[in-house]
């Protein structure tokens, strides 16, 4: 193994994307090339430290945890580069940049995914040497997402994201007739982890505050097509509610129907179509709209005559 390098001792701050993974899963990752047996070796050993302690295999990992890697020989191999995107663009200036996202593409790597949004973008744009996610959308919800260019735009962002301050705008086809003409959603939500470690989201009682609202906008027997306003930025907030409310989006295959999902076989049929704030820098209005994308326009006409 003579392509072999000694690595130096790194920590490594966890993001919300590693929220819950084995530590044993987490380091396999974050050191390729080495092999499994002297992970599990460093691990059982204490050389790996998280918040400076030992952890065994099993432990999960939570967002903030600071995990030291100890010295470790591994083989030398060329990373494999992120893919340069070209996605529509809805707004740009110095300090922003909009883009309308597709169905089926995560907003960043991570959970089996080596390259996301984020990457695609920092290699298409290189001269946008800051360029970071305001929020996120999940991978199979498609419409508006926010990039900062500038960290000064994006410090100001999160601030108006956690005091409510962006007017954030879905659309959802949803199971059922929806016989209000809105609805108003305000059940805890409390997040968990599956067996197989799968971040879930369930109502609970005690859970996180939070509120979405809902607009009738056309309804049939079978489905209702709803304009729902985001109140508060929790995890799968809108499909957990919408589920919870007797009216799945169709094509969720966490929280939905999956009788009826395995009859029309869509993808999540969730939109970010709206958003409304005003500039992280200059404070001027700043309202964006992105229409429902053809694959979802279809069938929302096919359903919804």
């Amino acid at each position: 193994m003579n392509d072999l390098r000694k690595a130096r001792a790194t920590t490594i701050e966890v993001g919300e994307e590693a929220e819950a993974q084995r530590i044993d899963n987490f380091l396999l990752r974050a050191l390729k090339g080495v092999p499994k047996s002297h992970v599990y070796r460093v691990l059982r050993s204490g050389e790996v430290r998280v918040n400076s302690g030992r952890v065994k295999p099993d432990y999960r990992l939570q967002p903030g945890d600071r995990v030291r890697i100890p010295p470790v020989r591994t083989a030398e191999r060329k990373p494999a580069l992120p893919r340069p995107l070209d996605l529509p663009v809805v707004f740009e200036d110095s300090a922003l940049l909009v883009i309308d996202k597709p169905s089926g593409l995560a907003v960043h790597g991570g959970s089996g995914v080596s390259f996301g949004v984020i990457e695609s973008m920092r290699a298409a744009r290189p001269q946008a040497r800051s360029l970071e996610l305001a929020h996120r959308l999940d991978r199979d919800t498609s419409g508006l997402l926010i990039l900062c260019k500038k960290r000064s735009a994006l410090t100001e962002l999160h601030r108006m994201l956690r005091e409510g301050e962006v007017r954030k705008v879905y659309f959802a086809l949803v199971k059922g007739e929806v016989t209000e003409k809105t609805l108003e959603l305000r059940e805890s939500l409390h997040k968990y982890v599956t067996g197989s470690g799968e971040r879930r989201v369930s109502v609970r009682e005690g859970g996180l505050a939070a509120l979405t609202r809902a607009r009738r906008l056309k309804a049939s027997m079978e489905f209702s097509l709803l304009e729902v306003e985001l109140l508060t930025g929790r995890t799968h907030q809108i499909r957990v509610h919408l589920a919870h409310a007797g009216h799945p989006i169709v094509g969720d295959d966490k929280y939905g129907d999956f009788a009826l999902n395995k009859v029309w076989k869509q993808r999540l049929q969730l939109h970010a179509g709206k958003l409304g704030f005003r500039h992280p820098l200059t404070g001027e209005p700043v309202k964006l709209e992105s229409p429902l994308p053809e694959d979802m326009k279809r069938f929302v006409s096919e359903v919804l005559r």
